[in-house]
């Protein structure tokens, strides 16, 4: 694949510490204590075991309740990552070399793929990540009150504050470094570029949120079910009919990522200032809406709130331990991190490291550690609200208290 290894790319392979020829084959194996420095096996143990986790609680919870979204959200998104992430990583090889070129390098990590270019923590990352933030909305019972859309907005921004403390850390440490002469990645917000910040952080975890529920999870709500769970045959998912769903999420997710930032696009045709601007409006859109609706479901839902007299749609709740506890490690090993590039990172000249690291911005990942920390907090203090049933038809079962 050496003839895929562009100009940019084997300069920034180079100043992470490794070329194009060290990057392997299809897949290749490194000693974990072999890698850049210590945090790079830290964060890949971090996202692979807990999607790993998440994997098995989806299939748990699917074979214990015939409960799908799940599955079909960690599915869909891996579908959502290869077809948006090759023609990224192989410009020339997929005809965009004039549009895209090249956006950014992944350093090598224990194990990659595709000559260098995907580590395995991205392939977790991605479905990992996704049901932190879509998981934590349900929890908190947006999804049934506030219909697909509503919800689909604030599992972008929750996604968005979680990804932002792992995407503005990652130059600084070397995960990955990107290119700063690519005009698709400007403007930057410091090391990171505002495009990243949106569309990756935000709009496609909306995009896939908002297929899922579309497709599988409003269905779960009603009371449908996989298989034998399903009380009559009209109300149950067949196993091709979920896999189509599966697919179809997948690929209207790709469409959606499309179509979400369209009016930043249109805006960056008078330059990447304005472009900037769309991006910054979209995201302060979806995070007006999530903010309001969320405060407002939690002091519905909180304790001394009267949530013990519930009805309708906040009657059936629906609780995942897994990811209560996982968002509390995920956010306990990134303040780790954090706190150790912290010297560094006040050493830094002119948003440059002395190991020539460009640095992230601490005072936006400051505000998305505020915001992730609120949101699992809401989910931990109305764990315990029971059920009640209301008589108004398939949502008194649609969804157990527990896993």
């Amino acid at each position: 694949m050496t003839d895929h290894c562009s100009p940019a790319f084997a300069e920034l392979a180079h100043s992470m510490g490794f070329s194009c020829a060290e990057t392997g084959g299809v897949v290749s194996f490194r000693s974990p204590f072999g890698l850049e420095n210590w945090t790079l096996p830290v964060l890949g143990t971090l996202i692979i075991a807990g999607s790993v986790l998440a994997l098995v609680y989806a299939i748990v919870r699917l074979r214990r309740h015939g409960d799908p979204t799940n599955l079909v959200l960690w599915i869909g998104a891996l579908f959502f990552l290869f077809i948006i992430e090759p023609p990224i990583y192989f410009p020339a090889a997929f005809g965009t070399e004039e549009y895209l070129g090249t956006m950014f390098a992944h350093n090598v990590f224990a194990v990659d793929f595709l000559w260098g270019r995907l580590p395995l923590y991205i392939v977790a990352i991605y479905p990992l990540m996704a049901t932190v933030a879509f998981e934590l909305v349900r929890m908190l019972g947006v999804f049934r009150r506030y219909g697909t859309f509503v919800g689909a907005a604030c599992v972008g921004f929750v996604h968005h504050a979680f990804y932002e403390i792992f995407d503005q850390l990652g130059p600084q440490l070397r995960w990955w470094e990107w290119s700063a002469d690519n005009e698709i990645a400007k403007p930057f917000l410091d090391a990171v570029p505002v495009p990243s910040i949106v569309v990756f952080a935000a709009l496609w975890p909306m995009s896939l949120a908002l297929c899922v529920q579309f497709f599988v999870g409003r269905h779960v709500d009603a009371g449908r079910r996989f298989g034998v769970h399903g009380t009559d045959a009209g109300r149950r998912f067949g196993g091709w009919g979920l896999t189509g769903r599966t697919v179809g999420v997948g690929l209207l997710a790709s469409v959606g990522v499309l179509i979400l930032p369209m009016p930043a696009t249109i805006m960056g045709i008078g330059g990447n200032g304005w472009r900037a601007a769309g991006y910054v409006i979209e995201l302060a859109v979806i995070a007006v809406i999530a903010v309001v609706v969320l405060t407002r479901q939690w002091l519905r839902l909180r304790p001394g709130s009267g949530a013990g007299l519930l009805t309708g749609a906040d009657a059936a709740r629906y609780d995942n331990p897994f990811i209560r506890l996982y968002a509390i490690v995920y956010l306990v090993v990134f303040a780790v991190l954090w706190a150790s590039a912290l010297p560094d990172y006040a050493d830094a000249v002119d948003g440059v490291t002395a190991n020539g690291d460009p640095i992230g911005n601490i005072w936006y990942t400051l505000a998305c550690f505020v915001v992730a920390i609120a949101v699992v907090a809401a989910a931990w203090s109305v764990r315990q609200a029971r059920p009640v049933l209301s008589g108004d038809g398939p949502a008194e079962h649609a969804l157990t208290p527990t896993s």
